[in-house]
């Protein structure tokens, strides 16, 4: 589930942590990644079942509704497109989402206010208009106005990023990318309440993994070596008023380059450019861009760069040469 993108953001943040702190073993490192990439995980299960509370808290409104003294029409007759919704309906049928959420005490019952407003945000979206108020409804508009919403809504709500923050600090900069992954979840579902939905592992494969943990520990095990690097190739700069974080995401892509042969040059350094523009100031994916093709282009002339397999994909390429 979690994309090599998020993982090196990870080791980043964990290594920023680190060279800050100055206390942790490799061993606490490599642990402290584990738990956040389990965190994540969990994050990732928040919001699958998110959809199903949202429907709760609309049927207790229809409820409540009926209840009234005097019902109007529209109280008694209401439009339950949503609560109906199947999607929904196979999320809260499924016993191996409960059972993650129960295992790990993930919920939403101290967040009543949230899912609140999270309905009316629903609520005044044009994908939800447009929804309950179409002629017809089929089994793709059921998926569409999910994944819709946990896609284009969750990481522009202010209030619930707060609110995921104080949670854990393993998610300030999870729920754009989780939720992706969670709104490409919903769309893959059946609708079926008696299939259980194919939700996402935590990670895609055992490569990725093992690509994390290299990452990190290579990265620590060169860290005097990739700085001796760097400083050749920032001569005419003060290298103790470059940022922190420009010199680690540096670090890191030169551990990339040289250490995971099937990983091709090209990605690496597009990869962490884009992090860099992310996490620097506004000159650093310059900065760091020139550095690094300046340091590939040192190391590829020293023979030190040995790809293989897919990560020869782009070696032609005349920015590499």
């Amino acid at each position: 589930m979690i994309s090599r993108h998020l993982l090196r953001i990870k080791i980043l943040q964990i290594l920023f942590a680190h060279y800050r702190n100055g206390v942790a073993t490799p061993e606490a490192l490599d642990k402290e990644l584990g738990l956040s990439v389990e965190k994540t995980h969990h994050l990732y299960h928040l919001l699958m079942q998110l959809p199903v509370e949202l429907v709760a808290y609309a049927q207790n409104r229809i409820d409540l509704a009926k209840q009234k003294l005097r019902p109007t029409p529209e109280d008694l007759n209401p439009n339950t497109r949503f609560v109906d919704n199947a999607i929904v309906q196979q999320l809260a049928a499924s016993k191996t989402l409960r059972k993650y959420l129960d295992t790990n005490r993930l919920n939403w019952r101290n967040n009543p206010e949230m899912i609140k407003s999270l309905y009316q945000r629903l609520c005044n979206s044009d994908n939800y208009k447009a929804y309950m108020a179409a002629p017809t409804c089929s089994l793709d508009d059921d998926r569409m106005v999910v994944a819709n919403f946990v896609l284009k809504e969750l990481d522009r709500n202010d209030d619930l990023l707060l609110m995921l923050e104080e949670q854990s600090i393993y998610w300030n900069d999870d729920i754009d990318l989780v939720a992706s992954m969670a709104s490409k979840t919903i769309k893959r579902l059946s609708g079926q309440p008696d299939e259980e939905p194919q939700l996402m592992p935590i990670y895609r494969c055992a490569d990725d993994e093992d690509y994390a943990r290299r990452l990190l520990s290579r990265t620590l095990m060169r860290h005097t070596e990739n700085l001796e690097l760097i400083n050749q190739f920032t001569q005419n700069w003060d290298v103790d008023r470059i940022a922190n974080i420009d010199i680690l995401i540096m670090e890191m892509a030169i551990t990339e380059i040289l250490e995971f042969p099937s990983i091709p040059i090209k990605v690496s350094l597009n990869e962490y450019i884009e992090i860099v523009k992310y996490y620097g100031t506004e000159q650093s994916s310059t900065f760091v861009n020139g550095v690094l093709d300046r340091v590939v282009a040192s190391l590829r002339e020293q023979q030190l760069v040995q790809k293989q397999g897919r990560g020869l994909v782009g070696e032609d390429d005349s920015r590499l040469k």
